[in-house]
């Protein structure tokens, strides 16, 4: 028989569940063949978020080694597998919302032993033409904007477990972030000095095993 969860936690990946985003690591560290800025074309709104990242990871020329070495370089949290082990042994179901690619997330967690349901954009890399991205335009979330729309997972969350838990660090994290009550939020990153910054309550974390600890430490529902 299936167990039956009472609790959500919906969970960035990229700087949440990482120290650091791939996104940041790739433009500075790899080679590119872009011959002009995408970052800048979705700041100006010639381009959507997700035609940005597609254009800057489409644009990566680095062997096997090189995007590996970016990998490590994004520092996965190392106690994961062993906090989502005790989460889900207290009733915890967890859900990964990511504006990025599951390409790498999915190698991450899979290099950890970890299993999780991942929202993201899918991807496939190979040195010659970059890590490619498609729009998910067969996933319940789709946006066209971003790929994967976080407010709808964090709303379908919420739809099952009224006090889900929402865990980010980046601008895109702000919108679901506020859906959540504020002793439901947890925040690191430009989310965090942005939540600081306006007065809005949060809860700090710096590694997500901390999230896991505060979560378990609450009383069962």
């Amino acid at each position: 028989m299936r167990k039956r969860f009472h609790r959500i936690l919906v969970s960035d990946f990229d700087g949440t569940m990482t120290k650091f985003d791939f996104f940041d690591l790739a433009r500075r560290d790899l080679p590119t063949a872009a011959d002009h800025d995408y970052w800048q074309d979705y700041v100006a709104g010639r381009i959507t978020h997700f035609e940005a990242l597609a254009g800057i990871f489409g644009s990566i020329r680095a062997d096997w080694p090189g995007i590996e070495k970016v990998l490590v370089d994004m520092q996965l949290d190392p106690t994961l597998k062993d906090s989502v082990a005790r989460l889900r042994a207290a009733g915890w179901e967890i859900v990964v919302a990511s504006a990025g690619c599951g390409w790498y997330i999915e190698r991450l967690l899979a290099q950890a032993g970890v299993e999780l349901e991942v929202h993201a954009n899918p991807g496939v890399f190979a040195p010659e033409t970059g890590l490619r991205l498609t729009l998910p335009t067969a996933s319940p979330y789709f946006k066209r904007e971003t790929g994967i729309d976080k407010c709808a997972i964090v709303r379908a969350a919420l739809a099952r477990d009224p006090r889900a838990i929402f865990a980010g660090d980046g601008r895109p994290d702000l919108a679901p972030a506020n859906l959540v009550a504020p002793e439901n939020r947890f925040a690191r990153g430009w989310l965090a000095h942005h939540l600081k910054t306006t007065g809005e309550p949060y809860r700090p974390f710096e590694t997500w095993s901390q999230i896991a600890a505060a979560l378990l430490e609450e009383p069962p529902c």
